[in-house]
């Protein structure tokens, strides 16, 4: 790849977005981000011409984005538009002046191109998984549908219905009643009809929303408690609570609850109605939520670049590369975490499990880079705080957790619950990590560790312990530090390992 900065702009119906990215080898870090909330669909005439109010306020968005995009070549930017545009009569004549504004070409998509761009997008920001997913996007002026498995789309559709094109049809006062939501819900579940029968025929495990109406929607549901149980996302039953409270306050001006954002309450009637059609239609009950959509699938699709692995394994192994982590330890550590881990036995998310442990045994040391004293609080810190590509806000916060707890006190892991499974994870860390201490390839002893009700043990053989003295003392200080935190690490060797 020529270029180490790359840029991608969306000329969305509801809102304008820059997208500025770093490439580090496979890997694209963001930059910068810009969102100017155009609503460009509710310019747009029963001609289908867009009117100049609309059209003044989408060229001085794109003057903003130009200046920030000065000084890139034109191959290292993409800038693409989408359904408002691909319907406007009057197009042409305001992407030229789009296009000195931006000082960029700027090309229409088609609405499955769009849906291919957006499923790009949506899986660089999630864990690849083996199982099919349903992305689905609620744009301003349309809807895009995608399956797929892994990278690949399978199964692409946009259809002619928004947030924005929705709420100036069946809202256009901002007023909201029982009625007109209702006929906003059937209008789009004809729409959805006409693809159910090939989406359900194809089928999925996990369906994923993306885009601003999707966030917009899980952040109220989780902020005022509307999901059933601690289920995050969005369910079925949570859009039901929502609708009923935004018809008891009869208009979105009077609509006022925990998590709403302003730029999004104009079109929140229109969205509201799409996603519980889609709900309806498609038999969903409950969706997540990706960061990722159009303006990312655009960047990697500028790259030219598809990960074929987890992104999390390339983002863990360009980190090590970045802050030089000493390999030969990172390996060692890991195999003799997964071999611990794999005694105290298996349970529930055992793969999962592995996966944060291999990670963290990877990543253990990359606070060294920082400085060695308190590496270890370092190495949590870039894990919270750091772009890691494919890695979620808990995800980083699980990692940044082992990365804390495998050396030092453990009160500082307090806030993990006696029986949460991570303290399996650290267990297994900080015993790899102290028996690799002398960080060369001689053999470890032939140990054996199981969990105990009311704590972890080991066995040693023979008299290991009296020839090894400064493991031994090591030893000996972990089962204090344990116990400080109401849990017992035993350590036996010799005729107390036999006689078990």
């Amino acid at each position: 790849m020529e270029y180490e900065t790359i840029a991608a702009v969306d000329l969305g119906s509801n809102s304008f977005r820059l997208q500025v990215g770093r490439v580090v080898e496979d890997q694209i870090y963001p930059l910068d981000s810009l969102k100017e909330t155009v609503r460009l669909a509710s310019g747009l005439t029963s001609e289908k011409m867009l009117d100049e109010a609309s059209q003044a306020r989408g060229l001085e968005a794109l003057r903003r984005f130009g200046e920030r995009l000065r000084g890139l070549d034109e191959g290292a930017v993409r800038a693409v538009a989408t359904n408002t545009l691909r319907v406007a009569k009057n197009a042409r004549e305001f992407l030229a002046q789009g296009e000195a504004a931006l000082g960029f070409p700027i090309e229409i998509i088609a609405g499955r191109e769009e849906a291919r761009l957006i499923y790009i997008g949506a899986i660089h920001s999630l864990p690849l998984v083996p199982h099919k997913r349903l992305v689905v996007d609620i744009g301003g002026g349309s809807t895009e549908f995608i399956i797929g498995k892994k990278s690949e789309p399978l199964l692409t559709e946009s259809l002619y219905m928004g947030c924005v094109s929705y709420t100036l049809r069946y809202f256009p006062d901002g007023r909201v009643d029982k009625k007109r939501l209702r006929e906003a819900q059937v209008a789009a579940a004809k729409e959805i009809e006409l693809i159910a029968h090939d989406y359900l025929q194809l089928g999925w495990k996990e369906a994923v929303g993306s885009s601003g109406t999707a966030r917009a929607i899980a952040d109220l549901l989780e902020l005022n408690n509307l999901n059933p149980g601690a289920v995050t996302g969005i369910t079925r039953e949570g859009l039901e609570k929502l609708a009923a409270m935004l018809i008891k306050a009869g208009s979105i001006h009077a609509f006022n609850a925990p998590g709403v954002r302003p730029d999004r309450l104009p079109v929140l009637p229109g969205g509201l109605a799409i996603l519980s059609a889609v709900f309806e239609e498609l038999g969903i009950e409950r969706m997540n939520y990706a960061d990722g959509a159009l303006r990312l699938g655009v960047l990697y699709d500028l790259l030219g670049r598809f990960q074929q692995q987890d992104m999390r394994d390339a983002t863990v192994k360009q980190f090590m590369r970045r802050y030089q982590v000493e390999r030969g330890q990172a390996a060692r550590v890991r195999k003799t975490a997964l071999d611990i881990l794999t005694q105290l036995g298996e349970r529930p998310g055992e793969e999962q499990e592995q996966q944060f442990l291999g990670w963290a045994a990877a990543l253990h040391e990359i606070g060294i880079s920082v400085a060695h004293n308190g590496y270890h609080k370092h190495g949590a810190y870039i894990l919270t705080f750091a772009d890691m590509p494919g890695f979620s806000n808990k995800d980083q916060a699980q990692l940044a957790t082992l990365v804390l707890g495998h050396r030092g006190k453990l009160e500082k892991l307090a806030a993990l619950p006696p029986g949460d499974s991570s303290w399996r994870l650290v267990f297994s860390l900080r015993l790899a990590v102290l028996l690799h201490r002398t960080r060369d390839d001689r053999d470890l002893p032939a140990y054996s560790v199981k969990a105990t009700p009311d704590g972890f043990q080991l066995d040693l053989p023979g008299r290991w312990l009296e020839s090894n003295p400064w493991t031994a003392a090591a030893l000996s200080e972990e089962t204090l530090v344990w116990r400080r935190v109401g849990l017992l690490f035993r350590v036996r060797s010799g005729a107390q390992a036999k006689g078990r």
